[in-house]
């Protein structure tokens, strides 16, 4: 009774669980653009007017505005916030605008290449959603008012963007000649049509929160599911016990019976063992009576042992071309096996193999000098167990 009253506790707290899993959702909006590529088009200011940072909103005196699209970029932003640019731009300082305290008397173009690092601002005011800050430095070429010069840049702006690709970027500017005799310091200002691509999408912070919490619940779903599996695992517990208590018993059965006929075949491989090997004449693959004698016994333990069977090995010593050598290991293995044959063993019981000069028990191998005894070792048949029963 109290493990059904668990049970069905268990029930009830897994469904709420997951009632409340459904309310806890990553959606779209919890998605933010982390790292991307951004070209953009629009119009540039420039206030080269003396004393820009005085009357920094002096449009009409101080401001050079080109009517067209004048201004060019493509840049690369990371997912640590850091962005680079390369910025092309042109302009005109226009006849009755004031550039360094002075009235220009005609129209003069104006152009600027430069290259920024610039660091995204939300990185350190959390996400701000359609508001993107930034600051940056840089540097460039400006040729501007005739007098080409390289400039130290500082940049603050922001971008708006109405959905994961498109928004508009408005900054602005300050830009210090590297060479101050020749050619003054001025603001430019900027605003275009911006268009990211390649975007790589992450999660917000509201987004990490959500995955955290959904994760947690994930868990927690788990153990509960856990909780309820416990029961039915107590009971598949005691069953495979059983089975595997079951399944070592046989196991060791069919152990002790393998150990026990390996003990017996190692047993006879050592009795034939010490029956020792046929060694044969130089040159000879004819029997000796004692060799027949030593055969005599091998067919009385197959007698004993119906269902033994016994590979024959032949060898010669080093002496004599290896062809020769392995054409009187194939005669001496086949009048071994011959003889065992004719005192009533079953050919199918005994096979042969010859391996001529290659298995030799000691050094006498070719061109090393060796005693007769030494050779003789090698003129030998011995015998191997192929299969038992």
């Amino acid at each position: 009774m109290n493990a059904l009253k668990t049970a069905f506790a268990v029930l009830v707290l897994f469904s709420t669980v997951s009632i409340f899993a459904q309310d806890v959702e990553l959606t779209k909006k919890d998605s933010i653009v982390q790292s991307y590529w951004l070209v953009s088009l629009g119009a540039n200011a420039v206030d080269d007017s003396g004393h820009e940072f005085n009357k920094l909103f002096d449009i009409e005196n101080a401001w050079n505005i080109a009517p067209y699209p004048s201004r060019v970029s493509i840049g690369r932003y990371f997912k640590n916030g850091i962005g680079m640019e390369a910025i092309g731009s042109y302009n005109q300082y226009q006849e009755g605008k004031r550039v360094d305290g002075v009235i220009m008397q005609e129209d003069v173009d104006y152009f600027g290449l430069d290259f920024r690092l610039s660091y995204d601002l939300n990185m350190i005011l959390g996400e701000t959603g359609f508001f993107d800050p930034y600051i940056g430095i840089g540097a460039g070429y400006t040729d501007a008012n005739n007098q080409g010069r390289g400039t130290y840049n500082a940049i603050i702006g922001f971008r708006t963007w109405f959905s994961d690709h498109w928004g508009l970027d408005f900054n602005s500017t300050g830009k210090w000649a590297m060479d101050a005799e020749n050619a003054t310091n001025h603001i430019q200002h900027a605003l275009g049509v911006a268009y990211r691509f390649e975007v790589e999408k992450g999660l917000s912070r509201k987004g990490q929160e959500k995955l955290a919490l959904l994760q947690e619940m994930e868990k927690e779903q788990e153990r509960i599911q856990d909780s309820i599996a416990e029961a039915k695992e107590a009971q598949r517990l005691a069953e495979r016990l059983q089975k595997e208590k079951e399944a070592a018993a046989l196991a060791a059965a069919e152990k002790a019976k393998k150990e026990a006929e390996e003990a017996r075949r190692a047993a006879l491989q050592n009795k034939i063992n010490d029956l020792g090997n046929v060694y044969f004449k130089l040159n000879s693959s004819y029997l000796t009576s004692k060799d027949e004698e030593l055969l005599d016994q091998l067919v009385a333990i197959m007698n004993d042992e119906p269902n033994l069977m016994i590979k024959v090995t032949a060898h010669t010593d080093s002496r004599g071309t290896k062809k020769y050598n392995q054409w009187l290991s194939e005669r001496r293995a086949e009048r071994t096996v011959e003889y065992v044959i004719s005192q009533g063993i079953s050919e199918d019981r005994i096979s042969h193999e010859a391996f001529g000069e290659t298995q030799l028990v000691n050094e006498c191998g070719d061109g090393v000098y060796c005693t007769e005894e030494q050779h003789a070792k090698n003129r030998r048949s011995d015998f191997e167990i192929t299969a038992f029963d």
